[in-house]
């Protein structure tokens, strides 16, 4: 196996931690020696060994003189975890390839080290694909004071997330609706703006295969209209907390409404303030579900990171409820495009994931 093969597995190994490992980022490794694989492994869970140190503990007396190849660069720093440089200096490795920098200050210098000791380190290696994996994980390490946001609608072909009457239910397919609840494990918080919340009466919560660590929290925007208490994601708000952005002006009517409930109420003039609040209570990732008013705000105020559009082989018409609304574009020359991250199928529906900023300038 080369270098590239070995980074494809290792970006697959990588992916398996998705919704465990939060706040570390996710990171696979793979050992070969003599062009045969020796020892993989990927952090699989928060608190437990890095991926490295189990690619190591498989490879055995086999990785000395070999090529680790790792998604992000080994880390230099006591953790809950020791230095994992530490354990590939002793395991005698040859070549470290990996395909990122830690973006993270605690954990740098992790490639001086290794060259210190004697160790070749190369980086670049699918370099998009790996900081694509963990965007999220970057962000937190830039000057912005958001979170990352996600926004995710179910469309049909026209774009529309609803028929005349407002039913969306279901657009997509259980194929699709699988892999939301598993995208939902990898995020801090899920939210809806105060219409969805109202009609669709959703539980924002991630019921797949894959159980997250820690479930995420759900954000409801309230619009002009009161959220009652009697909504499923507000009154379980003991259970998994649940906190409502509003106006300023409705934020003691609203308060009073749900103080029954354990919900937490936020108070913001803007959006981007609403987002700026939202990190500082500790949610750096963020999911948003719509509706069309919500994803339109966020489109026209800059404010999506990535975009996971599910296309449902079906027209809505007109008067179906558009997917994203009161927001309007420059001409077609000056419009940005997107950065394509992913496409593939999803049963009868098209899964389409793209960034609004390229993770790497073009190639």
């Amino acid at each position: 196996m080369n270098d590239l093969a070995a980074m494809r597995r290792a970006l697959a190994l990588a992916r398996l931690g998705w919704g465990r490992v939060h706040p570390n980022p996710l990171v696979g490794a793979v050992i070969v020696a003599r062009g045969e694989v020796v020892g993989e492994g990927f952090h699989r869970e928060w608190g437990r060994e890095h991926a490295e140190r189990v690619a190591l503990g498989i490879a055995g007396e086999h990785a000395r003189g070999a090529t680790v190849v790792v998604t992000l660069m080994p880390c230099s720093h006591q953790g809950k975890q020791p230095p994992c440089t530490d354990s590939l200096i002793s395991a005698g490795v040859a070549r470290v390839v990996a395909a990122t920098d830690d973006p993270n200050p605690a954990a740098a210098r992790g490639a001086d080290r290794l060259r210190a000791a004697g160790i070749v380190v190369t980086t670049g290696l699918l370099e998009r694909e790996a900081r694509r994996q963990n965007a999220a994980f970057f962000h937190r390490f830039t000057a912005s004071p958001r979170p990352w946001v996600a926004l995710k609608l179910a469309t049909s072909l026209d774009h529309r997330i609803a028929d005349r009457s407002g039913n969306s239910r279901w657009i997509s397919g259980s194929e699709a609706r699988a892999f939301v609840h598993g995208l939902r494990a990898g995020f801090d918080a899920v939210a809806v703006g105060g219409r969805t919340a109202l009609r669709d009466d959703p539980q924002l919560t991630a019921r797949g295969a894959i159980v997250p660590r820690v479930p995420p929290a759900r954000v409801l925007f309230e619009g002009a209209e009161p959220l009652p208490p009697t909504l499923a994601s507000i009154r379980s708000a003991e259970e998994t907390p649940t906190i409502v952005v509003t106006a300023p002006e409705r934020e003691a009517a609203t308060s009073a409404r749900l103080r029954s409930t354990g919900a937490r109420i936020l108070a913001a003039t803007t959006l981007a303030a609403a987002l700026e609040a939202l990190r500082a209570h500790g949610i750096a990732s963020l999911l948003v579900e719509g509706g069309g008013r919500l994803a339109g705000s966020l489109l026209r105020e800059d404010l999506v990171d990535r975009y996971y559009q599910i296309q449902s082989p079906l027209w809505l018409g007109q008067s179906g409820r558009a997917a994203s609304a009161g927001w309007e574009t420059g001409s077609l020359e000056a419009v940005p495009r997107w950065d394509v991250v992913e496409r593939r199928a999803l049963g009868a529906d098209s899964l389409l994931v793209l960034d609004r900023r390229p993770c790497l300038p073009a190639l």
